[in-house]
């Protein structure tokens, strides 16, 4: 095993990491594969996967299969079931809603800036077929598609720290988010007119590439929500 190769695609891989190629739950091609790609031998591919796993970068699961491990996991220790219970506190969702305005504000505009072409074509597909989920769709649906269009916008970032604390705040302040949701349709008894335009804003700005037009837009949508709260 030469041990310079092995040190060179441990930099590699971890460079992959950083850029939000190789995203957080994501799983590694076997190292037969990444022998074979990278023309490098199994002992050389092993040792640098062994680095990673002792450094915390990633987890070698039952059968050899490696996954990206969320690096900001370890210190994001509130548990979900701690919160679960503020879901329907007014309090708890503001103070949720604030931090979607900055990390999504935030995302919204390295996407602008960094995402692949490839992930700006799955970023509008996705948009389209939630222009057309809308009708008929549950609270929880219509919640869910939500997310899941603002978390691609995050892992279009390539900024490691969104995409990490996006993964583990979306999940754990689920509930919160999908209490606003509930409480503004039992409110007014519909989607708040300019929730869809808002949409439509962030996605223009984000396929232009315009990063402080997408910022701007994906910071007034969620703080739009979030007045409606306090109304």
């Amino acid at each position: 095993m030469d041990k310079n190769l092995s040190e060179s695609l441990l930099q590699q891989l971890k460079e992959s990491f950083f850029s939000g190629e190789l995203l957080p739950g994501t799983e590694l091609v076997s190292q037969r594969r990444m022998s074979e790609s990278k023309g490098l031998s199994r002992s050389t591919v092993r040792e640098a996967i062994g680095q990673l796993e002792a450094e915390g970068y990633v987890e070698v699961r039952h059968g050899g299969k490696t996954r990206v491990k969320n690096l900001l996991e370890p210190y994001f220790n509130m548990p979900i079931e701690g919160v679960s219970a503020l879901g329907d506190n007014a309090d708890f969702q503001r103070q949720v809603m604030d931090v979607r305005a900055m990390l999504e504000g935030e995302a919204a505009f390295y996407a602008a800036t960094r995402a692949t072409d490839a992930q700006l074509q799955a970023l509008d597909a996705e948009y389209q077929r939630m222009q057309k989920r809308g009708q008929g769709e549950t609270t929880l649906e219509k919640a869910k598609d939500d997310l899941r269009f603002h978390m691609m916008i995050a892992e279009s970032s390539h900024h490691l720290l969104i995409i990490c604390f996006s993964q583990l705040f979306y999940t754990r302040f689920f509930n919160a988010i999908y209490g606003v949701l509930t409480r503004t349709l039992q409110k007014y008894g519909r989607y708040p007119d300019g929730i869809r335009s808002q949409h439509g804003a962030i996605h223009q700005a984000i396929m232009a590439r315009e990063a402080e037009n997408a910022r701007t837009a994906a910071t007034e949508h969620i703080l739009y929500t979030r007045r409606h709260l306090d109304e």
